[in-house]
């Protein structure tokens, strides 16, 4: 690597992502669905995921003191250097809950504004990503690529649904109107691990609506720097509103559709 910078955060977001990874693993109790210690087992899961967020922030502020923070859990520091951290220390929290394997810690680390490290842990299956801008992405050390662009009505492509009823509804909708045109449709339950299935092949397209900065970041870049394309409406960057990564020949049928079935709206 050639920026002295991005090796040292690509270094730092690897060592955060795996403590984090360990502490999530390890520190879960077996019997989380069915009972817990405290006033309900979502209380446990919160009090993991805001440990599992000092653990990321404090490990990294030990190092770099200046840099900002940006993290699900509340994390919000200015910084006064040229990098700010975008953190989701336990994305997939109800699968984490129900004890299904799809959950996952994304760490990104933002230089002046654009991302340019990315890192996405997925424990349970043993596996971690990352991705530099410009580097290529990889899954340890093998370099992964989005899939060949299969026709639209042979593309399998995931996506999520918001916690707010209204909302679901109207993405029910809009994949209901989908599902004809494509191979399938599945939902895993984490946008990152969803964006890093697009980077390894595993999936030709994803999309989904309601998304933070935390939550899509990392499995981003990792995305991009696989081959993907990624975007939302016509001309616009993901948000949001709308977050869609695709294989290139995938991509803008998949966004055209969306965008005819309106569904960055309700």
């Amino acid at each position: 690597m050639t920026d002295p910078l991005l090796g040292e955060l690509l270094s730092l977001a690897l060592e955060a992502g795996s403590r984090a990874a360990a502490l999530l693993r390890d520190g879960r109790p077996d019997d989380l669905a069915v009972a817990a210690t405290k006033s309900s087992p979502i209380d446990v899961v919160t009090e993991m995921d805001i440990a599992a967020e000092k653990l990321i922030t404090g490990f990294l502020s030990d190092t770099r003191p200046e840099d900002g923070f940006l993290g699900e859990e509340g994390a919000s520091v200015e910084g006064t250097s040229e990098v700010r951290w975008v953190i989701d220390p336990l994305d997939g929290t109800v699968n984490y809950l129900y004890g299904l394997p799809t959950w996952a810690v994304s760490i990104a680390a933002e230089r002046d504004g654009e991302t340019a490290v990315g890192v996405v842990v997925v424990p349970m299956r043993g596996e971690t990503y990352h991705a530099v801008l410009g580097g290529g992405a990889f899954c340890g050390d093998r370099r992964v690529r989005c899939r060949p662009a299969p026709p639209l009505d042979q593309a399998l492509v995931s996506t999520g649904f918001n916690y707010v009823q209204s909302v679901r509804s109207h993405q029910a909708d809009v994949a209901q109107r989908l599902i004809p045109r494509l191979r399938d449709i599945r939902r895993s339950g984490s946008a990152a691990v969803d964006l890093c299935d697009v980077a390894a092949g595993r999936l030709d397209g994803y999309y989904e609506r309601g998304l933070h900065p935390w939550d899509l970041a990392a499995g981003d870049l990792i995305a991009r720097e696989a081959g993907a394309l990624t975007g939302a409406r016509p001309g616009e960057p993901p948000s949001g509103d709308l977050m869609i990564a695709a294989s290139p020949g995938v991509f803008e049928p998949l966004q055209r559709l969306l965008d005819e079935f309106g569904a960055w709206h309700d």
